[in-house]
């Protein structure tokens, strides 16, 4: 099956770093007490993590710490960073029938658990009932019948044409022992302290504030070179540039300063920075489903939008390393043949325009009171945004939003919280507007986003966990526009066109995730002490640390050289 994409240029650009001390928090090699990333050939890893690590190892969890690809596997790996062929996995041939309505897999011979047993067809239709039987973990709205054939093969049937549910599926889908996860009383909150997996490790020792994953010795593609991933928990992004500055650490993804110069400043040190992933405002939108506040009005949400100076905001918090993004979600270079004509606004705007944003106040109902905010119907127009705190380029964009926005009337005050409480209250609707970034679906296609992100199926009302559907959003247009492209082969772009223009339409004009910019997403990586990273001319994964599955391929691909 083919996938339709114009992949966007992806860049390398040098990030640096200014002096700083050294890290006070001990960054682990292979025991509690933590040790120099130089000691041993363990890989130490930071995710941006900002306090301690949660015991989560569900891979279906929102809170999950680590095991999507590392050690739960899917059945294929889809590469989001260039157009690759599906490599196979626990899958290793899958097939539609002529109307779309049956998938056919077959399976790896020969896979066991970390724990011995054998791995089968049976985990396989287990793990996707599961999926049927609970909601909160169906977040990819799987709605097929799996029947297996025998211990290597199953099929999978739907009611209707299902092609753009095959990526989900096959690369998202991360494969459960049934002999363990059968026995669960209620797999959607069992955080599974104690994983087994098929995946290329396992978890080996763990703390608060460090946890080791190990080479799987039984691995059925044979143990990773690397022996050691080790995950550390610092308390923000100044602590992993710090610790980037010490070599304390080996991979991460984030901003450090001076992002001009990194390489320079660090010796045995590369970066890399791709784009794809979109960073917005999510708003609880939804006063039906429970939502409350100043954003449920689409108005505010239009008005929030044209009153951010996208420039300014590049050059403060992200250090120029953002882009513009379309606020029709799809990317403009990589899927420009997707982005719809009939938007009004083909890109953000990237400078503020006060005058249109005050102009769609004024439309709605809303007057300026005397403390130079509006306000209507009694209620002023404040409203309060999350942002993890230790996440210094997110939370310096709110300050430079919350001073923005002033301008046009608008109260905006930071609300910093801990990386699980921010979370949690996410899904819960537990906000007004949190910063946050989409991630890209399984293929280059713009449809993933549009399914996960605006699909009424994936929201809840607040008080009970929506995933991803954080913003609440309904919207029966959009609902039906997706319906219909998946039942279309992604090959007839011609065919897909208009719903893709009905959905973008829609979004522009609701606004549930106010477009900010799409994020450049920079690496840092060790690489004298490890060979087979990721590079802008073999982007073989997306090189990202907290990117699933893509880090356990990059974890797969490294070799340490011993130095």
């Amino acid at each position: 099956m083919s996938m339709h994409a114009r992949w966007r240029r992806i860049r390398t650009a040098s990030i640096g770093v200014v002096s700083v001390g050294l890290l006070a928090t001990a960054c682990g090699g292979g025991s509690d007490n933590g040790g120099s990333s130089a000691d041993s050939d363990t890989l130490i890893v930071y995710t941006g993590l900002a306090g301690d690590w949660p015991r989560v190892f569900n891979p279906y969890l929102p809170t999950v710490s680590e095991g999507a690809g590392t050690i739960f596997e899917p059945l294929f790996f889809y590469n989001i960073a260039r157009q690759d062929d599906p490599a196979p996995r626990l899958g290793t041939e899958y097939a539609w029938n002529e109307d779309g309505t049956e998938l056919s897999i077959t399976l790896r011979e020969g896979v066991e658990w970390s724990d011995g047993e054998a791995f089968t067809a049976d985990d396989v239709a287990f793990t996707l009932n599961m999926l049927l039987e609970n909601e909160a973990l169906n977040t990819q709205n799987f709605q097929g019948e799996p029947t297996v054939v025998d211990d290597t093969h199953l099929t999978v049937a739907f009611e209707e044409p299902a092609y753009m549910k095959a990526p989900d599926l096959l690369g998202k889908t991360w494969i459960v022992p049934e002999h363990i996860w059968g026995e669960l009383e209620d797999p959607g909150t069992d955080q599974i302290p104690e994983p087994v997996g098929t995946g290329p490790f396992t978890l080996s020792e763990f703390s608060p504030q460090a946890f080791t994953l190990a080479a799987n010795e039984n691995y059925w593609d044979g143990a990773p070179k690397l022996p050691e991933v080790r995950y550390v928990a610092l308390s923000g992004n100044q602590a992993g540039a710090d610790a980037l500055a010490a070599g304390e650490i080996d991979f991460q993804t984030g901003p450090v300063p001076d992002m001009a110069n990194f390489e320079a400043n660090h010796e045995g040190y590369k970066d890399v920075t791709v784009h794809a992933f979109q960073m917005v405002l999510d708003t609880c939108s939804n006063a039906e489903l429970g939502c409350t506040g100043p954003q449920t009005d689409p108005a505010v949400r239009q008005a929030i939008y044209y009153a951010m100076d996208r420039e300014q905001l590049n050059t403060l918090a992200f250090q120029n390393t953002a882009d513009e993004m379309s606020p029709g979600f799809a990317l403009p270079e990589r899927d420009a043949g997707y982005v719809s004509a009939d938007l009004e606004n083909q890109t953000v705007p990237m400078n503020a325009d006060i005058a249109r944003a005050q102009e769609i106040l004024e439309g709605a109902g809303w007057t300026m009171g005397g403390d130079g905010f509006y306000e209507k119907d009694g209620e002023r127009l404040s409203m309060t945004v999350r942002v993890v705190t230790g996440w210094t380029d997110y939370i310096t964009a709110v300050n430079t939003l919350s001073e923005q926005l002033k301008d046009a009337g608008i109260e905006l005050t930071p609300q910093p919280a801990s990386n699980n409480e921010t979370m949690d209250a996410r899904g819960r609707g537990d906000f007004q507007l949190q910063i946050d970034s989409q991630y890209p679906g399984p293929t280059p296609d713009p449809y993933y986003v549009y399914n996960n992100f605006f699909n009424s199926d994936n929201t809840v009302p607040v008080g009970e966990t929506a995933n991803p559907n954080f913003a609440r959003y309904s919207n029966s247009a959009v609902d039906e526009a997706i319906a219909e492209l998946n039942q279309i082969d992604p090959a007839d772009t011609e065919q897909r066109q208009p719903f893709y223009d009905i959905i973008q339409a829609e979004i522009e004009r609701d606004m549930p995730y106010i477009p900010i910019m799409l994020g450049g997403n920079t690496s840092q990586f060790n690489s004298a002490k490890f060979t087979g990273w990721p590079t802008d001319v073999n982007l073989y994964a997306y090189p990202a640390v907290w990117q699933r599955p893509d880090q356990a391929e990059i974890y797969r691909s490294l070799e340490p050289t011993g130095e």
